[in-house]
Protein backbone atom coordinates (compact mmCIF):
# COMPACT_ATOMS: atom_id res chain seq x y z
CA UNK A 1 0.00 0.00 0.00
CA UNK A 2 1.50 3.25 -1.15
CA UNK A 3 1.19 6.44 1.01
CA UNK A 4 -1.60 8.13 -1.56
CA UNK A 5 -4.01 5.11 -0.74
CA UNK A 6 -3.86 5.04 2.83
CA UNK A 7 -4.51 8.89 2.92
CA UNK A 8 -8.00 8.18 0.62
CA UNK A 9 -8.87 5.43 2.94
CA UNK A 10 -8.65 7.94 5.66
CA UNK A 11 -10.41 10.36 3.66
CA UNK A 12 -13.29 8.00 3.20
CA UNK A 13 -13.31 7.23 7.09
CA UNK A 14 -13.34 10.51 7.92
CA UNK A 15 -16.34 11.57 5.37
CA UNK A 16 -17.82 8.60 6.76
CA UNK A 17 -17.96 9.32 10.30
CA UNK A 18 -18.57 12.88 9.21
CA UNK A 19 -21.88 11.99 7.40
CA UNK A 20 -22.88 9.67 10.23
CA UNK A 21 -22.51 12.46 12.75
CA UNK A 22 -24.30 14.95 10.63
CA UNK A 23 -27.12 11.69 9.70
CA UNK A 24 -27.61 11.67 13.90
CA UNK A 25 -28.29 15.53 14.39
CA UNK A 26 -30.68 14.92 11.50
CA UNK A 27 -32.25 12.22 12.69
CA UNK A 28 -32.79 14.13 16.15
CA UNK A 29 -33.26 17.67 14.38
CA UNK A 30 -36.38 15.58 12.99
CA UNK A 31 -37.11 14.68 16.01
CA UNK A 32 -37.35 17.83 17.87
CA UNK A 33 -39.30 19.39 14.39
CA UNK A 34 -42.13 16.46 14.81
CA UNK A 35 -42.33 16.85 18.71
CA UNK A 36 -42.61 20.66 18.09
CA UNK A 37 -45.33 20.45 15.67
CA UNK A 38 -47.07 18.61 17.61
CA UNK A 39 -46.89 21.30 20.57
CA UNK A 40 -48.39 23.78 18.41
CA UNK A 41 -51.15 21.73 17.16
CA UNK A 42 -52.04 20.48 20.76
CA UNK A 43 -51.43 24.44 22.20
CA UNK A 44 -53.79 25.93 19.38
CA UNK A 45 -56.20 22.71 20.22
CA UNK A 46 -56.77 24.21 23.31
CA UNK A 47 -55.88 27.84 22.74
CA UNK A 48 -59.10 28.43 20.12
CA UNK A 49 -61.83 27.33 23.30
CA UNK A 50 -60.02 29.24 25.55
CA UNK A 51 -60.14 31.92 23.56
CA UNK A 52 -63.74 31.57 22.62
CA UNK A 53 -64.90 31.41 26.26
CA UNK A 54 -62.06 34.61 26.84
CA UNK A 55 -64.34 36.34 23.98
CA UNK A 56 -67.95 35.28 25.69
CA UNK A 57 -66.14 36.64 28.98
CA UNK A 58 -65.71 40.02 27.66
CA UNK A 59 -69.25 40.17 25.62
CA UNK A 60 -70.86 39.18 28.68
CA UNK A 61 -68.75 42.30 30.60
CA UNK A 62 -69.55 44.67 28.14
CA UNK A 63 -73.36 43.54 28.62
CA UNK A 64 -72.84 44.31 32.28
CA UNK A 65 -71.18 47.61 31.89
CA UNK A 66 -73.81 48.97 29.76
CA UNK A 67 -76.27 48.15 32.62
CA UNK A 68 -74.37 49.88 35.48
CA UNK A 69 -74.20 52.48 32.90
CA UNK A 70 -78.46 52.42 32.27
CA UNK A 71 -78.56 52.56 36.05
CA UNK A 72 -76.18 55.34 36.72
CA UNK A 73 -77.70 57.60 34.53
CA UNK A 74 -81.22 56.20 36.12
CA UNK A 75 -79.71 57.08 39.43
CA UNK A 76 -78.85 60.63 38.19
CA UNK A 77 -82.09 60.96 37.05
CA UNK A 78 -84.04 60.26 40.55
CA UNK A 79 -81.40 62.34 41.94
CA UNK A 80 -82.24 65.66 39.80
CA UNK A 81 -85.88 64.76 39.98
CA UNK A 82 -85.72 64.34 43.63
CA UNK A 83 -83.51 67.91 44.02
CA UNK A 84 -86.26 69.60 41.94
CA UNK A 85 -89.34 68.04 43.89
CA UNK A 86 -87.15 69.43 47.38
CA UNK A 87 -87.13 72.90 45.76
CA UNK A 88 -90.43 72.85 45.01
CA UNK A 89 -91.87 71.64 48.22
CA UNK A 90 -89.56 74.30 49.72
CA UNK A 91 -90.86 77.10 47.73
CA UNK A 92 -93.81 75.79 48.18
CA UNK A 93 -94.73 75.01 51.44
CA UNK A 94 -91.17 77.10 53.12
CA UNK A 95 -92.93 80.76 53.22
CA UNK A 96 -96.53 80.18 53.89
CA UNK A 97 -95.29 77.72 56.90
CA UNK A 98 -92.50 80.38 57.97
CA UNK A 99 -95.26 83.18 57.68
CA UNK A 100 -98.04 80.92 59.82
CA UNK A 101 -94.82 80.30 62.62
CA UNK A 102 -94.00 83.66 63.05
CA UNK A 103 -98.17 84.63 63.10
CA UNK A 104 -98.30 82.22 65.98
CA UNK A 105 -95.20 83.40 67.38
CA UNK A 106 -96.57 87.16 67.44
CA UNK A 107 -99.88 85.82 68.88
CA UNK A 108 -97.92 84.05 71.66
CA UNK A 109 -96.16 87.02 72.68
CA UNK A 110 -99.06 89.23 72.76
CA UNK A 111 -100.81 87.28 74.68
CA UNK A 112 -97.59 86.46 76.54
CA UNK A 113 -97.07 90.42 77.15
CA UNK A 114 -100.59 91.15 78.64
CA UNK A 115 -100.27 89.05 81.27
CA UNK A 116 -96.71 90.28 82.17
CA UNK A 117 -98.16 93.98 82.35
CA UNK A 118 -99.79 93.16 85.66
CA UNK A 119 -97.69 93.70 88.39
CA UNK A 120 -96.42 90.78 90.11
CA UNK A 121 -96.06 90.89 94.11
CA UNK A 122 -92.14 89.01 93.56
CA UNK A 123 -91.57 91.96 90.66
CA UNK A 124 -89.80 88.83 89.17
CA UNK A 125 -90.44 90.38 85.37
CA UNK A 126 -87.34 90.06 83.15
CA UNK A 127 -86.28 91.73 80.06
CA UNK A 128 -83.84 90.79 77.74
CA UNK A 129 -80.79 93.42 77.39
CA UNK A 130 -77.87 91.97 74.40
CA UNK A 131 -79.14 88.34 74.74
CA UNK A 132 -79.00 88.61 78.89
CA UNK A 133 -81.53 88.29 81.35
CA UNK A 134 -81.74 91.14 84.16
CA UNK A 135 -84.35 91.35 87.15
CA UNK A 136 -86.16 93.97 87.65
CA UNK A 137 -84.10 95.38 90.73
CA UNK A 138 -81.00 95.45 88.80
CA UNK A 139 -82.77 97.44 86.13
CA UNK A 140 -83.30 99.82 88.96
CA UNK A 141 -80.10 100.30 90.18
CA UNK A 142 -78.53 100.32 86.28
CA UNK A 143 -81.15 103.23 85.89
CA UNK A 144 -80.35 105.19 89.18
CA UNK A 145 -76.73 105.33 87.80
CA UNK A 146 -77.44 106.55 84.79
CA UNK A 147 -79.64 109.07 86.35
CA UNK A 148 -76.92 110.09 88.68
CA UNK A 149 -73.81 110.06 85.79
CA UNK A 150 -76.29 112.62 83.79
CA UNK A 151 -76.79 114.55 87.00
CA UNK A 152 -73.15 115.17 87.58
CA UNK A 153 -72.21 115.59 84.15
CA UNK A 154 -74.58 119.11 84.24
CA UNK A 155 -72.74 119.75 87.25
CA UNK A 156 -69.40 120.29 86.02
Amino acid sequence: MSGGEVAGILVAVFWAILVSFLAVALARLAQTLRATTRLVADVTEQAVPLLNDASAAVRSAQTQIDRVDAIATDVQEVTSNASALSTTVASTFGGPLVKVAAFGYGVRRALTGRRDDRPSAAGSRREVIVGRTVPAARRARRAQRAADRAHREKGN
